[in-house]
């Protein structure tokens, strides 16, 4: 029978997805259990109780909903019998530990649950960045954790092509062997040689976006990639990118653009999959993440960080030293992660 896991999520995408990640990777079917603390005082106490061995769980509840089966607040959703419980970020880590304490289940955090009594998880999937404590319980990795497998992003690529021929009115045509070839044969385009596409993020209280600095970072590109072949170039905001700036975006002539105060379609697994050089925002750790884990693209981050050490500084100079990504000025980074190592690691801890 196939091994189950519970994850219990905040509610927040980025969080939840890696929980998501973290059960595939371990071919772990899962169900999913939204959770939350009963008050911000109930969370201050749950560092405390750690620290000392206490895990009640009437520290936090259950979260109603019916659309995945959650019973009323505070109960157990009764299908759940996991052999693991995992979460990801600060709002699921002490319930993770306690419910896989009263099932009798591993508990299995990502990101660091700094706070909290780390020797008592049974695994914690930790950034780097985060400079996580050596302990044999512990697992560093480069980056974020993203989907990895094969039909997740062949699924994009499809969508992308219908959506690009939807946006543009042409099919999308890539093909390395039209490089140079700079003519057009009567009513029919000859492929594009490839693909530049840059992923824009917004600002975050680590980093700043204003419109003179991604005009400045878009001149940049467009003159930078002017090679005389015939490169695509895509591009896609986010709903954290600033309304100036995603005008400045809009002004430039790209072959796809998608402005997500206009549209939430998603091409970045498309962009992943089939671009060539990948510019994202240095904030976007997320999609740096993902560009520096699947696809082929050489990876360049835009850096609007602000001054000073901090984790986002740290994320991308340690993807840097390790030859995943590079600033603007340097060569693109081509290295992608493997985490294989890590997840071997982690079946072990889990005695999986």
């Amino acid at each position: 029978m196939q091994e189950k896991a519970t994850i219990l999520t905040d509610g927040k995408a980025g969080h939840e997805n890696q929980s998501r990640a973290f059960a595939r990777s371990l071919g772990l079917d899962f169900e999913i259990a939204p959770v939350r603390f009963k008050s911000g005082f109930h969370k201050a106490l749950s560092y405390l109780f750690d620290r000392i061995g206490l895990r009640p769980m009437w520290l936090w509840e259950f979260v109603p909903q019916e659309t995945k089966g959650i019973p009323k607040s505070g109960e157990m959703p009764a299908p759940l019998k996991p052999s693991v419980v995992i979460g990801t970020g600060s709002g699921t880590f002490y319930p993770a530990k306690s419910l896989a304490r009263s099932l009798g289940a591993k508990c299995a955090v990502v990101l660091y649950p700094r706070g909290y009594d780390i020797a008592s998880f049974d695994c914690v999937l930790a950034p780097s960045f985060d400079r996580p404590r050596k302990m044999p319980n512990v697992v560093e990795i480069p980056a974020n954790l993203v989907a990895s497998d094969a039909a997740f992003y062949a699924e994009g690529v499809e969508k992308f092509k219908a959506h690009y021929k939807e946006s543009t009115g042409r099919e999308l045509s890539l093909d390395k062997s039209a490089s140079g070839r700079l003519s057009e044969a009567a009513g029919a385009p000859l492929p594009r040689a490839g693909a530049v596409a840059v992923i824009v993020g917004g600002p975050n209280k680590c980093s700043t976006m204003t419109p003179e600095w991604m005009k400045a970072e878009l001149d940049r590109i467009f003159v930078g990639d002017s090679t005389g072949e015939r490169i695509e170039r895509w591009v896609t905001t986010s709903r954290r990118t600033p309304p100036e700036v995603e005008a400045v975006v809009d002004s430039y002539p790209w072959d796809y653009k998608l402005l997500y105060s206009r549209d939430h379609f998603n091409p970045i697994p498309a962009f992943v999959s089939l671009a060539d050089t990948l510019y994202v925002t240095a904030e976007s750790t997320g999609m740096l993440s993902e560009a520096c884990t699947s696809g082929r693209a050489a990876v360049v981050a835009l850096d609007n960080l602000n001054p000073g050490p901090h984790k986002f500084r740290r994320f991308v100079e340690d993807l840097a030293s390790a030859g995943y990504v590079r600033g603007v000025e340097g060569e693109p980074g081509n290295r992608k992660i493997d985490l294989s190592p890590q997840f071997a690691s982690v079946r072990k801890l889990l005695d999986m």
